[in-house]
């Protein structure tokens, strides 16, 4: 086979698996329009921040081996302008967020990567680097991370009915962003964003929500199941059940809006039959306001 073939062959062989995710997240990205945007500060240098034990995705190269070799366990050196540049993703994908009450509406777990990946497109271009939260993908720059991330969220893992953020892995002084439905139990969250303002983080809190779960269109006979099947509730009154569920989740999104205010989040509700690009540019201005 000549050279040309085997290049040819070899790059066919890498585009093959890209998540059509990574596409998509390019569009949108390419429709919003940003000004100039980096975080190369003054002051900001090689200064040593901390060590942190080496995680999948991490070079060899990377490895302090005259650090590691006080250990059993491989260390990286963090640095300070790494620490600042770094924004953590956690994108919830829990069984909630497969649901879509109308085949015109995405269902909440797409728009959630949708937005998560176009906003780490963004970041890269700007210097920034992105990861996922917990243990899995540390922060990177450049085109290869933006493809680690693509399929890491494209991948379908089998989950809970309902998620919890992660907050390890955080650096401290870095940016973070959580996407749920967060319809759950909220104790994860609280315990999440408070560990996340002791290191320093802040960052913004995304709650995707079907039209359907807001308005509660329902009377009369009714089953709700959750998406997983684990939950079921048959009732032959639902209207009388409206009223006692708008307020409840009128009090979750208080309790997320509060939450992020005590910890030096934000908070923003996004409908998935709204347009994307609206929720982008204030996932961008939110990161964007905490430095």
């Amino acid at each position: 086979m000549s050279q040309a073939a085997d290049l040819r062959a070899s790059a066919e062989g890498l585009a093959a698996p890209l998540p059509p995710l990574l596409a998509d997240a390019q569009h949108l990205a390419q429709s919003v329009v940003l000004g100039a945007h980096g975080r190369r500060r003054a002051g900001m240098g090689d200064e040593f921040w901390q060590y942190r034990p080496v995680m999948p995705g991490d070079e060899a190269r990377a490895i302090d081996w005259r650090r590691s070799g006080r250990s059993d366990a491989h260390f990286v050196q963090e640095k300070e302008w790494q620490a600042a540049q770094s924004v953590l993703l956690w994108v919830d994908n829990a069984r909630s967020m497969d649901f879509s009450s109308d085949q015109g509406l995405p269902p909440k777990a797409a728009r959630a990567r949708l937005l998560a990946m176009a906003l780490a497109i963004l970041l890269v271009r700007g210097g920034e680097r992105v990861g996922l939260s917990g243990l899995g993908l540390p922060p990177r720059s450049g085109p290869v991370q933006l493809l680690r991330l693509a399929t890491a969220l494209s991948r379908d893992d089998n989950a809970p009915d309902y998620g919890a953020p992660e907050a390890r892995g955080m650096l401290p002084r870095s940016r973070a962003l959580f996407v749920s439905d967060f319809l759950g139990d909220p104790a994860p969250v609280t315990a999440a964003l408070t560990k996340a303002a002791d290191r320093g983080v802040k960052g913004a809190i995304l709650q995707v929500l079907d039209p359907q779960e807001e308005a509660f269109p329902f009377d009369g006979r009714t089953v709700f199941e959750s998406v997983g099947g684990s939950l079921r509730h048959e009732t032959l009154k639902a209207g009388d059940l409206r009223d006692r569920y708008l307020e409840r989740l009128t009090a979750r999104k208080a309790m997320l809006r509060d939450l992020a205010r005590a910890t030096g989040w934000q908070y923003h509700c996004h409908h998935t039959g709204q347009g994307a690009a609206s929720a982008l540019l204030w996932l961008y201005g939110a990161l964007e306001h905490d430095h």
